[in-house]
Parts: structure tokens; C-alpha cells; sequence
């Protein structure tokens, strides 16, 4: 996975960053996971405070591109960003007991 930043700014009003990306990749499609993982990674960030907005790839194309948001604390996130968006990629929790 090659990952290239194009655009990082500061939102102070909100207290977070807004970072634009471009990503290469071979075989499958990263999921949100992974691509949050490789954000914590570059920008020495924990994933809590990460979401994804928007990732657009293009057919016949072995590139992706998209936005991030990086907040300060996990309370500033919970407080400004909307819910399905923080759960959106996620894994989701095991029900005890189901079959």
C-alpha cells in the first residue's frame, strides 16, 4: 500500500484536522480498518480519534482517494461528529449466546 497525503489543514474552530489522501494498493480494496490503521500509523494518531468521510475509487483503478478527520480527543469527536459515520467500518460485537 502506498499512501500519500495531498492535503492537511488545521480546523481550529472544531479542534481537528482535516487530512486528504491518495492511496495505491494491489489485489483487494482495503477495508476502512486497514486504512484507519495506516492514518494512526503515519501520523502517530490512535484510532479513536480517526473518521473516515468519504473514499472514492475509480473503476479499472488501483488507486483511492479520500478524507479524514483527525480530532484532538475522543469528547471533541463524540461532540461534533455525526453517529454513523463513527461506526461506519467498525467491527461490530458478538452477541453471547446466538447461533
Amino acid at each position: 500500500m502506498d499512501f500519500e497525503i495531498t492535503s492537511d489543514k488545521r480546523n481550529e474552530l472544531l479542534s481537528r484536522r482535516e487530512v486528504r489522501f491518495t492511496l495505491q494498493y494491489d489485489g483487494a480494496t482495503p477495508s476502512r480498518m486497514q486504512i484507519i490503521g495506516k492514518i494512526c500509523a503515519l501520523l502517530n494518531v490512535k484510532d479513536q480519534q480517526v473518521v473516515l468521510d468519504s473514499l472514492k475509487s475509480r473503476y479499472g483503478r488501483m488507486e483511492l482517494t479520500g478524507e479524514a478527520r483527525i480530532y484532538d480527543s475522543e469528547e471533541v469527536k463524540k461532540k461534533t461528529e455525526r453517529a454513523h459515520l463513527m461506526t461506519r467500518g467498525m467491527p461490530k460485537p458478538k452477541q453471547e449466546g446466538a447461533a
